[in-house]
């Protein structure tokens, strides 16, 4: 009888040892994935800061353009807005997709390709992008083991009785999208 009870204190030592441990687990993954996109958002606020000064100095060799100005404007807008993981990557997309257009204005004047303005905002843009691209597979990777560890037996139990939820990824929408926008004027 003794023996029987030692048993039965042991494993319910264990099964509060690893609920413990497991759900401390969950609570590091959360926070990772957590502070990943806090460095999504720190690298997207870099590009909507460079935006602005990217559209004036376009504007001033390519003044009748302002149609593709208001565009850029409002898809910065709207992505700055944007809440949650899916509706900041279709905003994102949006953005991605004016950007392309107001790069492909700039192809046309030979003088703006040459300003000195023009081509320091280039290279901060670029490493903008990088940054962004490398914040993104740093998301992706955390929320996977986030995701990965509340799907799996015997985890999940522990995850359920928390209320632990996989988050979303960040991706893009289709192939077009997911290169990055063409920025390289030097000839």
């Amino acid at each position: 009888m003794g023996s029987i009870l030692l048993v039965i204190v042991i494993l319910v030592i264990l099964i509060a040892g690893y609920i413990a441990v497991t759900y401390n687990n969950l609570v590091m993954r959360r926070n990772r994935t957590q502070e990943a996109w806090s460095d999504i958002d720190v690298q997207l606020k870099r590009r909507y800061d460079l935006i602005p000064n990217l559209v004036e100095t376009v504007k001033g060799y390519a003044a009748h353009e302002s149609g593709t100005f208001e565009k850029v404007v409002q898809a910065r807008n709207a992505a700055m807005a944007a809440q949650g993981t899916k509706e900041k990557a279709q905003a994102e997309n949006v953005l991605g997709n004016t950007l392309k257009t107001l790069f492909a204005v700039a192809e046309a004047y030979p003088d703006l390709k040459a300003s000195q303005n023009f081509i320091q905002l280039q290279m901060e843009l670029r490493d903008t992008e990088d940054k962004i691209q490398a914040a993104r597979r740093f998301y992706n990777s955390n929320a996977l083991d986030l995701k990965t560890k509340i799907e799996t037996f015997p985890s999940n139990i522990v995850a359920n009785m928390f209320g632990f939820k996989p988050v979303d990824f960040f991706e893009l929408e289709n192939a077009e999208e997911k290169e990055a926008p063409k920025i390289n004027f030097k000839d």
